[in-house]
């Protein structure tokens, strides 16, 4: 749907469809972060108890981590969209934006949002800022063990193993703190629609490339191409 807004300049949209969409947009976008969050954890083990990592970090505890982010995000984002749902839109129905992103919808709303808007403030907290503290947190840790290293080459190593996922980080906190944190008017709302697609669209398609090209087999394939290419050219 958002796709054919943005492609085909569609412009119908149902209730329904709409309370849809923001609600899987709240709950792919809620679970990137906590995922962030786990793989913090990961390399913090990785990096900071090396030794006891394959202990810590068996598939068991992998597999309840990803089950509970997914369970806890569902949860909160059932609860907000039960609130939504009860809400009337008697008057404009009318959205400036790419997709039903929630602070579009609720413009919308013509019933009081009051309660709405804390419970979405608490949600905030639990969903947005815990894990991205706790990431800042694994980070500090790191830091003070990457800096007591005393080997250059470990610490080049170490810094090598958090590049591709601090990228991540910067880029998808970056954007989202920066759209959802800004004093909202009507210029920062038009800007804030394309900034909203650095995390909906530029993020999730970066990430494959930023993780792969530290993957050796994708390396040793990428320059298999690029000799197979070079040769190629030389024979013509």
């Amino acid at each position: 749907m958002m796709l054919d807004i943005i492609l085909f300049q569609g412009d119908i949209l149902p209730f329904w469809g709409c309370i849809m969409q923001l609600y899987s947009f709240g709950i792919f976008g809620f679970v990137q972060c906590f995922l962030i969050a786990v793989m913090s954890f990961d390399r913090y083990l990785a990096i900071c108890h090396p030794l006891r990592y394959s202990s810590i970090m068996n598939p068991d505890l992998c597999l309840q981590l990803l089950i509970g982010s997914w369970f806890l995000v569902s949860v909160l984002i059932s609860s907000e969209i039960i609130v939504i749902i009860q809400f009337d839109f008697c008057g404009l129905n009318y959205i400036d934006h790419f997709f039903c992103d929630f602070g579009p919808v609720v413009e919308l709303a013509t019933s009081d949002i009051s309660i709405l808007m804390l419970q979405d403030f608490v949600i905030s907290i639990c969903m947005i800022f815990s894990p991205f503290a706790f990431i800042i947190m694994t980070y500090f840790s790191i830091s003070i063990t990457i800096i007591k290293m005393s080997s250059r080459y470990g610490r080049r190593k170490a810094f090598s193993t958090c590049s591709s996922h601090l990228t991540t980080v910067c880029a998808y906190y970056g954007t989202l703190i920066t759209v959802y944190m800004a004093p909202s008017n009507e210029s920062t709302s038009n800007i804030n629609k394309y900034r909203s697609l650095l995390y909906i669209v530029v993020t999730p398609v970066m990430n494959p490339i930023i993780y792969s090209l530290r993957n050796k087999e994708i390396k040793r394939a990428i320059q298999k191409i690029k000799n197979h290419v070079i040769q190629n050219g030389r024979e013509r």
